[in-house]
């Protein structure tokens, strides 16, 4: 019992940075079991990816700046006031919306992944961690934004690293509630794909709120997470058939 019991402060010890980080960034303050969970999502990821081709970060130390720390900078956006019902599209192997599920178990996060092999392996961790409250779709953005069931009903929708704005937008916007918000997540090209998107943003029922920046430990690239607010219903065309948006951007 000793053992084990020193064996898992000596494996939560090992995350010291990340806990550090995310409390002192982004006022995250990760549990013993919070830790635990990311510590099994990691092993599992690691394993994983010798086989299936799920994220180009293979390391244990970018797993956890690039992916999780990267997750946790969406707290920046809604601080004290994280939303009930998120979207996370293009979600890959889960990144940001299971480590958010993480933190808020209350919230209910839809996953929407068009890459099987990617989506099953969400699956696979939502399993594992015991998370309740968490729906996988493996289905493309366009179809799904049109289903009744999810057009207009999340209080946020976001995306890490998917499309340029002014495609992502269409993905997004029909996915968010009259009132919501539309975050995503950008690197230094954020300003200037802010700025060209907002006429998409206008007709798909958007108004570009902000950017703000976001710092990551030994990470030099700029990032920023741009803040779209959905003042109006997006036109029942949108989104339109699948490949459109990418093939013909607004």
């Amino acid at each position: 019992m000793f053992y084990a019991i020193a064996n898992i402060c000596f494996i939560i010890t090992s995350m010291d940075s990340l806990i550090n980080d995310a409390r002192s960034l982004f006022n995250v303050h990760l549990t013993a079991r919070q830790v635990m969970a990311l510590i099994n999502y990691e092993k599992e990821l690691l394993e994983w990816n010798q086989k299936f081709n799920l994220t180009a970060i293979r390391d244990v130390e970018s797993i956890r700046t690039k992916h999780f720390l990267d997750s946790y900078s969406c707290v920046l956006a809604w601080k004290a006031n994280p939303p009930l019902r998120l979207v996370d599209v293009g979600t890959g192997a889960g990144f940001p919306g299971i480590p958010l599920k993480i933190i808020y178990p209350t919230m209910h996060v839809t996953l929407v992944e068009s890459v099987g092999k990617k989506a099953m392996f969400c699956q696979h961790i939502v399993s594992k961690l015991g998370l309740e409250g968490v729906d996988v779709i493996h289905a493309r953005a366009e179809d799904l934004g049109q289903k009744p069931q999810h057009r207009e009903s999340y209080d946020w929708a976001v995306a890490r690293a998917v499309a340029n704005l002014n495609i992502l937008s269409e993905y997004l916007l029909p996915f968010v509630k009259i009132g919501g918000i539309m975050l995503a997540q950008k690197g230094e090209s954020g300003p200037a794909e802010a700025q060209s998107a907002e006429k998409a943003m206008k007709l798909l029922g958007g108004k570009l709120r902000q950017l703000i920046p976001v710092n990551l430990p030994g990470v030099a690239d700029d990032r920023f997470l741009v803040l779209v607010d959905k003042v109006a219903a997006t036109p029942p065309k949108y989104p339109r058939n699948a490949g459109m948006a990418a093939k013909a951007p607004l």
